[in-house]
């Protein structure tokens, strides 16, 4: 489950993330949420999760 909050930050800073969010095709939200995950597993106090797209009955 997604907690909802809102942040404040500078336009030039959302302006910025918003040109970096659209060269990797996600929103700022996406953005945002992707590079708080990345520091949390740099930081070490999340360990790396590998992808699971594993579905039933693929070969």
């Amino acid at each position: 489950m997604k907690k909802n909050f809102v942040i404040r930050i500078d336009e030039e800073t959302f302006k910025l993330l918003e040109s970096w969010a659209q060269e990797e095709f996600r929103s700022v939200n996406g953005q945002i949420e992707f590079l708080i995950h990345q520091g949390l597993i740099k930081s070490g106090r999340m360990k790396k999760v590998k992808n699971s797209n594993n579905t039933k009955g693929s070969v």
